[in-house]
This record gives structure tokens, C-alpha cells and sequence, in this order.
């Protein structure tokens, strides 16, 4: 009788570092929402008992895509959050319109993830959102988070002399064409004043999700 070939112990060790991190990223997420309920005004109690009843299938849905991101990030186990080397200046100053109107106008669909620059007098940062409405007739974008966008990436609002345009005065938005610099500085919360590199920002569990969705190979 021909014994058969012993399992790798490689593979038994990998599932239960696997595991292992799973769980700490599990504990550090539910530990930073908490905090951010905790310290969230609720007017209605409603909102917040949705809020508590989907953590946990969020949560761990954040983690699977950290334990098995085949992406060019790397994963802060402790921290639950993504790591990348950071450019001296933020990349968002160097958005093209043509490139923009061009890739959006071939490529964007609803639920796209996509790449917002924001800047306001505390500094510059990219948040990651994701498109939701496309209006092809006025060859236009709107994001879940910063509304509408023409399809070379600037802000709908801002361009023109509406009370919104007022209200998002403070912060200047673009939307910017995904590409691999984008999609990673905004992952992993970059952000730039004055002087430079400032301190990282934590994303937001929405964030995480919206960064598992990101085909790191085209972006469409």
C-alpha cells in the first residue's frame, strides 16, 4: 500500500495565522465604530439600532477583503486599515479634464468606486465614494457622498452660483479619474497641509467596504 504524501504544514500554519488575523482586524474595527456611535448625535434611536444590527455583517465583510486583498496595498493587521507609500504632494492637483471626461465618458457605470480630491483650509486628502446616477443627457456624474460632477471631474455645484455651491465652498471637490496612485493614496488615508505629508486619516467603515471593490487590474 503507497502512503500517501503528507499535507504541507505551511498550509496548516497560513489558515491559522489567517484566522488569527481575521480576528484582530474584527476587534479593531468593531472597537473604532463603537467609539464613533458612541460619540454619533442619533435623533432618531431607529437609525441607530440599524446601525448596531449591521455592524457585525459589515465588519466582517471589511475584514474578508483585507485577509484576501491581492492588491498593491499592505494590511496594518492591528489597525485594520491599509498601508501605501505616500507621494510628497497630493495627486490631486494633477487631474487632467480631458483624460477625466474621456475615461468617464467610456467607463463609468453605477456603483463604480471612484476618487474624490477634497481640499479645504485644514489641508488636502482623496476620499474614496462611489457613483450611484448617471445622467447622460446632461453628460453628467453624481456620487453617493459629494453629489453631482460633470464628466471631466468637477464639481456640478461649485461651477455654478447655487446655495450648494455656497455650502461646499469650504471644501473643493474633484472627481478624479481612478487610476492605481488614486485608488491607493485614498485607502490609505493620506492627507497634506501646507508643510507637506500630515497624519494619516482613518477611513470610514463605508470607505473600507468601498475599497474592497476596487479592481486593482483595469478599475472598471
Amino acid at each position: 500500500m503507497v502512503t500517501p504524501p503528507a499535507q504541507p504544514q505551511v498550509n496548516i500554519f497560513t489558515d491559522s495565522q489567517q484566522q488569527t488575523h481575521f480576528a484582530e482586524i474584527c476587534n479593531a474595527l468593531y472597537e473604532r465604530e463603537l467609539i464613533t456611535l458612541a460619540h454619533a448625535s442619533f435623533t432618531n434611536i431607529s437609525l441607530l439600532q440599524r446601525k448596531l444590527g449591521g455592524l457585525r455583517h459589515h465588519v466582517k465583510r471589511a475584514a474578508y477583503h483585507f485577509i484576501h486583498h491581492t492588491g498593491p496595498l499592505t494590511v496594518d493587521v492591528h489597525n485594520a486599515s491599509w498601508q501605501a507609500k505616500q507621494s510628497a504632494h497630493c495627486i490631486g492637483k494633477k487631474h487632467d479634464l480631458d483624460k477625466a471626461q474621456q475615461w468617464f465618458t467610456q467607463h463609468a457605470r453605477s456603483g463604480l468606486p471612484v476618487v474624490v480630491y477634497v481640499q479645504n483650509i485644514n489641508g488636502e486628502y482623496l476620499e474614496l465614494d462611489s457613483i450611484d446616477r448617471i445622467d447622460k443627457t446632461e453628460q453628467r456624474l453624481h456620487s453617493n457622498k459629494f453629489g453631482w460632477f460633470h464628466m471631466d471631474g468637477r464639481n456640478v455645484a461649485q461651477s455654478g452660483n447655487s446655495h450648494k455651491a455656497m455650502q461646499l465652498a469650504a471644501d473643493e471637490c474633484t472627481l478624479l479619474r481612478p487610476n492605481n496612485p488614486a485608488f491607493s493614496a485614498a485607502c490609505s488615508g493620506h492627507t497634506w497641509n501646507h508643510r507637506g505629508r500630515s497624519q494619516p486619516r482613518t477611513l470610514t467603515l463605508r470607505e473600507l467596504l468601498l475599497s474592497g471593490s476596487i479592481n486593482w487590474k483595469n478599475f472598471r
